[in-house]
């Protein structure tokens, strides 16, 4: 059996997209002090600007995180995702090929920088999944504050790491019980971390692997 993520014109373009990924340089924070690097990381104010510095490079998700997100999406049947950080949209074509194997969906995704927006489109039209996506462009903070569906099956966060518990916020009055939460390097927000590992606060929550934070809405 075959799946869109592992047939034309998806699987070929994700291998494409990652050679590049995995070649392309990023000059311009290499010479950004390791601790000012970990300071702005966390930063709440100057997230714009350390991004905007980031506006060429890639920053994606591992390939087995995404390998792990379509599956995700895919055993749960999700229908309405949210991602928070498309970039250039490697993590949103795996989702989207999730949405398309499970008979359909819309994804909201969000992205501040312009010319990532436009990349990412790009991606998903070659890919054959750009009629279930919506990449909204902005500050996540308004371009998440309304117009969401009634229930999200699943987020992902992969933004400003600083903003996990702010996102969260917006969205979490939409997961069901059983939504998942896909949380890249979420130890650069401590706040987002207490919260979801706090059965009291409504989640069940476990590392996997090196970087991701998976977590389940209870109720």
């Amino acid at each position: 059996m075959t799946s869109t993520l592992t047939t034309a014109p998806l699987a070929p373009l994700l291998q494409r997209l990652f050679e590049q990924a995995d070649q392309a340089a990023s000059p311009d924070l290499d010479g950004i002090p390791r601790e000012e690097h970990e300071r702005l990381m966390r930063s709440k104010t100057e997230y714009r600007d350390f991004y905007s510095r980031a506006k060429d490079l890639w920053l994606p998700v591992s390939r087995e995180t995404g390998v792990l997100l379509y599956q995700l999406a895919r055993s749960t049947n999700a229908r309405h995702i949210v991602e928070f950080g498309t970039s250039f949209g490697l993590s949103t074509l795996h989702l989207a090929a999730a949405l398309r194997d499970n008979g359909g969906g819309r994804l909201i995704g969000t992205e501040f920088e312009p010319s990532k927006v436009a990349r990412a489109r790009l991606h998903l039209a070659e890919g054959g999944v750009g009629d279930l996506v919506e990449i909204r462009e902005g500050d996540a903070l308004e371009t998440l504050a309304g117009g969401l569906p009634a229930s999200v099956d699943l987020l992902l966060l992969d933004g400003a790491k600083s903003l996990y518990r702010e996102v969260l916020d917006l969205v979490e009055s939409r997961l069901l019980p059983g939504a998942l939460i896909v949380a890249d390097n979420a130890d650069y927000c401590p706040e987002y971390l207490a919260r979801v590992r706090s059965p009291e606060n409504g989640y069940l929550s476990v590392p996997f692997g090196e970087d991701v934070e998976l977590s389940m809405r209870l109720g």
